[in-house]
């Protein structure tokens, strides 16, 4: 009598286990995605962020040099300053638009798009990415700037 108690629970359970073990190996792969696809969007975010610095860095050597020399302040170089971030930026793999903000400012902002991986098995197929930076130009004296 025990032993065909046993054994009629023994039938009745049988596969449990794979049926647990298959929807962890699915939910395991689906964090794993996740975990890829963050990963790379944020690796996508530094980049286009430091594409926006770098842009705003070669905007920013662009001055008014004729009024620099007479020592009469910086000045930016608005449309050497604007073509000088525009070139970087098309020389990247981001799209980006360059402006002066109150004559010695330069204000590079930078967009892309990051193609997830895992994602799009669930219709998530890319995530857009931005970016900012700005470059001010400054005379600096004695770590003062004037």
């Amino acid at each position: 009598m025990m032993t065909t108690l046993r054994q009629r629970l023994a039938d009745t359970e049988r596969g449990s286990v794979s049926v647990w073990l298959a929807t962890a190996a699915v939910v395991m792969i689906i964090l794993v995605g996740v975990v890829v696809d963050l990963a790379g969007q944020v690796h996508a975010q530094q980049h286009t962020r430091n594409v926006a610095n770098q842009a705003a860095r070669a905007a920013g050597q662009q001055i008014n040099a004729p009024v620099a020399i007479r020592g009469q302040g910086v000045q930016a170089n608005a449309p050497a300053a604007v073509a000088a971030a525009q070139t970087y930026l098309n020389a990247s793999d981001v799209t980006g638009t360059a402006s002066i903000v109150n004559g010695n400012t330069i204000r590079v902002t930078t967009s892309s798009t990051y193609n997830t991986k895992f994602l799009s098995i669930i219709g998530l197929g890319s995530m857009r990415v931005t970016g900012q930076a700005e470059a001010r130009i400054a005379r600096v004296v004695g770590g003062v700037s004037q």
